[in-house]
């Protein structure tokens, strides 16, 4: 249950980056902020409705944690079937753009990231792409091969939206060194989720660069918000 000393304001505002009208939820005004995504083609009040800000309640009454809860344009870029694979890449793009000038700035420094299911893909591809914005991710039962969702689709901007085919070739320091420096990096799947290969693959890709990523695998499925409760208070107290 959310704690009554939980201080909650919502915000409806027009995105220039996208267009549209966009809708969050910031909960706290103090503290370390985090950003947080819904799962796939979710809404901005989430979090709220499945209990993960309640479990965060003591770390956003007593100040040491804020939330900024956004909303998805999931269903108008990688779940756009209707859409040809370029401009379903573009609108998530646009939606990047969105994040990182429009939402970041109402958060003191460099956010932690977070986000459960496709949260998760979010949460670590804005870390990779814009280290130097993002100061640590919570990804948890995540599915991170983005090339599922276009088709058969190949270009850069293609490319660069996937994790599993831009780590490898990463070598530049300008991105290494940021992401080296996060905390915290954690990946966090169930042993019998169905993307858990996923999970470990990314994790990998990320130790292979000399990022201390925290892969932890919980036994069984642990892929329904009372999991991911309880990881997101393990992770935060840590």
């Amino acid at each position: 249950m959310l704690s009554t000393l939980v201080e909650r304001s919502y915000s409806r505002e027009f995105s220039h980056a996208l267009g549209r009208d966009m809708e969050l939820l910031h909960f706290g005004s103090a503290g370390r902020g985090m950003l947080v995504f819904p799962t796939s083609q979710g809404r901005f009040y989430q979090w709220e409705d499945f209990g993960l800000v309640g479990a965060l309640a003591p770390w956003i009454d007593s100040g040491a944690l804020q939330l900024v809860c956004v909303d998805s344009v999931d269903s108008e870029s990688w779940y756009a079937n209707g859409h040809p694979p370029a401009e379903r890449v573009a609108r998530h793009l646009q939606y990047e753009r969105y994040l990182l000038d429009e939402v970041m700035p109402r958060l003191p420094g460099a956010p932690v990231a977070a986000g459960a299911s496709f949260g998760a893909l979010h949460s670590v591809l804005l870390a990779a792409r814009h280290p130097t914005r993002i100061g640590g991710f919570i990804a948890l039962s995540g599915a991170y091969d983005t090339a599922r969702w276009l088709d058969g689709h190949s270009d850069d901007s293609a490319y660069f939206t996937n994790l599993l085919a831009f780590l490898p070739g990463l070598t530049d320091e300008a991105y290494l060194g940021p992401l080296r420096a996060m905390h915290p990096k954690v990946i966090a799947t169930g042993s019998e989720d169905p993307n858990v290969k996923d999970s470990v693959q990314v994790a990998g890709l990320l130790r292979d660069k000399g990022v201390d990523v925290w892969l932890d695998i919980w036994g069984g499925w642990a892929h329904d918000w009372p999991y991911w409760q309880d990881m997101m208070r393990k992770y935060v107290a840590a």
